[in-house]
């Protein structure tokens, strides 16, 4: 188990660096700093001095990879590739083309993003899992066939529907909650519930009818007919057999949302005013802010290798039969 661990973790940092060589390459090789300038100060203010002002202010005057100028460590340390990129390993995002703290701003803009997600998540999981054993369990009924088409209407419309849908009617037409913005302490209660709602019912369609495809590959297998044999309910082989040994499917699935859990919904925070880090990614790609892209890119792929080791070591809890070397 140690063993695999490590080799996990080295994989991970690995991964991490392939990433941030692509991202730097991808800004700086495609994009170089005088473009970055050109795009900040715009048609009228774009002059040589102007554009070796602002790569000064910024950090990007240094070569991109080595330093001819300096010698020994020097040469290294004092390029735009590791004061934008190594550094990043260190978790110092620096400051964002704006001048802003972008670490202060990580920090303060992470809870509003989780205040929204986690209860999402949470709430969603069970909904989905519960809806999809419902529909197992009367699996070839009309409830069964129903709920499909109500599975698939919904996976045919899209996010923004229910997002404006839900703007109009719980806060303009029936003035229960607030259409957007943002409070801290309880008060964020109201202006939570409406993008949590929204979060939960938009992912009904395809999450439920996801897990309703493994219950189904689930209860075709022979350890099912065996336990129906030995006269167990349907239902304690559902929820007792058949739940267990679809977590693994399930686990997995589950990692794609850990990333959002902190980065936040692009698409939400934007359009309920929450100030997120989904609504930071957002107006940084809009202000062209490539320190921030940057920053939120890395970030993304660490909470993505985070999470994979972290659904492969509880493969172990849910199912005795994996083990690692």
């Amino acid at each position: 188990m140690t063993g695999y661990l490590i080799r996990r973790l080295i994989y991970g940092v690995f991964v991490l660096i392939g990433v941030n060589v692509l991202t730097f390459a991808l800004f700086f090789f495609v994009n170089t700093p005088d473009d970055m300038a050109r795009a900040q100060l715009g048609a009228k203010r774009v002059t040589p001095e102007a554009v070796e002002k602002w790569k000064q202010e910024r950090g990007y005057h240094k070569p991109l990879f080595l330093n001819e100028k300096l010698s020994g460590i020097q040469r290294v340390t004092d390029t735009v590739f590791f004061d934008k990129s190594v550094r990043l390993f260190a978790f110092e995002f620096g400051s964002s083309d704006q001048g802003r703290n972008i670490g202060y701003d990580i920090s303060t803009r992470m809870w509003p993003s989780l205040a929204v997600q986690l209860p999402a998540f949470l709430i969603g999981l069970l909904v989905y899992i519960s809806f999809a054993l419902l529909m197992a369990f009367f699996r070839a009924t009309a409830l069964d066939f129903w709920g499909v088409v109500l599975c698939v209407l919904m996976m045919s419309v899209s996010a923004l529907f229910y997002i404006i849908g839900g703007q109009f009617l719980f806060g303009k037409l029936w003035n229960l909650v607030p259409i957007s913005g943002y409070n801290g302490g309880f008060d964020a209660i109201k202006f939570l519930a409406l993008p949590v709602l929204i979060g939960v019912v938009s992912g009904i369609g395809g999450n439920a009818r996801w897990y309703r495809t493994i219950f189904l590959e689930e209860i075709s297998k022979d350890y099912v007919r065996t336990a129906r044999a030995k006269g167990l309910s349907e239902a304690r082989v559902l929820f007792r057999h058949v739940l267990q040994n679809a977590m693994i499917p399930i686990l997995t699935g589950v990692v794609v949302v850990i990333p959002l859990l902190f980065m936040g919904a692009l698409i939400t925070e934007s359009f309920f005013g929450i100030p997120g880090l989904g609504s930071y990614t957002i107006d940084a790609i809009s202000q062209q802010d490539f320190a921030i892209v940057r920053v939120m890119v890395f970030l993304g792929s660490v909470l993505y290798v985070i999470g994979l080791i972290m659904t492969d070591l509880s493969y172990t809890l849910v199912d005795p039969r994996v083990r690692f070397s």
